[in-house]
């Protein structure tokens, strides 16, 4: 990809959904440091379409508002990816950027990576090599995808590595440099609120932050886990009787909120030990896990930020794409296994629960090695082409 370079245009740098923001902030801090990057054009393709959260995550990662929002919205997977394509393509052309630069692995990376490939500006992808390898997850697919029409793939773990060698991507496009996510949580840490001041700007009782037991924070989203009435029924019950034992905080998102309520199943929910919330800011999430005695959730970057806060996690899930967070971090793979998750809740309140420890190059400083890297992978271009 990316055979015939060009004069230095802009770096275009996409974000989408919630994920992307804590991924992209830092590195937009990065690029504004070294004078020698292009200047970085920052794209919302509006596949997130809460335009409430959108503007708080911005405030609390102090990520600047987007350049060019394309308003996407929401719609099917088929559906969304086209039209974030369709909304690409002309920003592309009226911008004649040096690169795209791209996140994680929701639709919107595929999206415009798909876009950039074809119009032979070079695709670079952050988080890269990252696999599940359960290709019914469509995160899986996008982004098995995009690293391979990437030409500068930066990952966050060394098996990353072997997972992108194995399916034939050349070592010299490969680059580690830490997490980025980790980045944001360390530059943000001590902004976050007190876990009570958190629920209080939530409009919720204070009192499992303030109980002398504590309280484990939850958050559900995956559709293998939430699409469903079986399985939604399954992981509700869980925890509620989780809750038994504990307080739990559950910020759930929108569609789970939605299908609690489609499914019947609010009754599940109506328990003083269960403190329901919408969706959070960036910083009190950050403070409520910072506090917890242990996270259960489904996602990905909660998996890394229990890893780096040191918190214990249980993943309710089958597998993960974050394996380094299990192997060497604070993460359980528990699925929706109910014996195993209260095994694992009482040894925890025990003993306090897997430790583990950070990764290699989860310092901080993950977006100064991406703006160093790139700096010269691009002046180098430059030279090439005789610009």
């Amino acid at each position: 990809m990316g055979d015939f370079p060009r004069a230095i245009g802009p770096v275009l740098c996409v974000v989408g959904a919630r994920p992307n923001y804590m991924k992209m902030a830092p590195i937009i801090r990065a690029f504004a440091a070294r004078t020698e990057l292009p200047r970085p054009v920052l794209v919302h393709t509006g596949q997130h379409y809460d335009a409430s959260m959108n503007d708080r995550l911005f405030a609390d990662l102090a990520l600047p508002l987007p350049d060019i929002n394309l308003e996407v919205g929401s719609a099917s997977h088929a559906v969304q990816t086209a039209e974030i394509m369709r909304r690409f393509e002309p920003v592309l052309d009226a911008q004649q950027p040096a690169c795209v630069l791209v996140v994680g692995d929701v639709n919107s990376t595929l999206a415009c990576s798909l876009v950039a490939a074809k119009k032979q500006v070079p695709v670079v992808h952050v988080e890269a090599g990252l696999r599940s390898f359960d290709r019914a997850m469509p995160e899986e697919i996008n982004r098995v995808l995009t690293d391979q029409i990437a030409d500068v793939l930066y990952t966050t773990e060394r098996t990353a590595h072997e997972n992108l060698a194995r399916e034939g991507i050349p070592v010299e496009r490969i680059h580690f440099v830490g997490n980025v996510m980790i980045d944001s949580l360390l530059a943000n840490r001590s902004r976050a609120p007190s876990p009570a001041e958190a629920l209080r700007r939530a409009g919720a009782p204070s009192a499992p932050a303030e109980s002398a037991s504590g309280y484990g924070v939850v958050t559900l989203h995956r559709p293998s886990n939430v699409d469903r009435a079986e399985t939604l029924s399954q992981a509700l019950g869980i925890l509620r009787e989780v809750s038994e034992r504990l307080p739990l905080v559950c910020a759930l998102h929108p569609r789970t909120q939605q299908n609690i309520a489609r499914f019947g199943l609010g009754h599940l929910l109506r328990t003083e030990r269960l403190v329901v919330l919408p969706p959070l800011g960036y910083l009190d999430m950050l403070g409520l896990m910072a506090g917890a005695r242990f996270v259960l959730t489904d996602s990905g970057g909660m998996q890394e930020e229990t890893t780096a806060l040191g918190v214990p996690c249980l993943t309710m899930r089958e597998n993960t794409e974050r394996p380094i967070t299990a192997e060497q971090g604070t993460n359980t793979i528990v699925g929706r296994n109910r014996g195993l998750i209260l095994a694992l809740v009482e040894e925890t309140l025990r003993t306090g629960g897997k430790r583990g420890r950070v990764p290699e190059l989860w310092d901080g400083h993950a977006a100064e090695r991406i703006a160093a890297h790139l700096a010269g992978w691009l002046a180098e271009r430059k030279v090439s082409a005789g610009a």
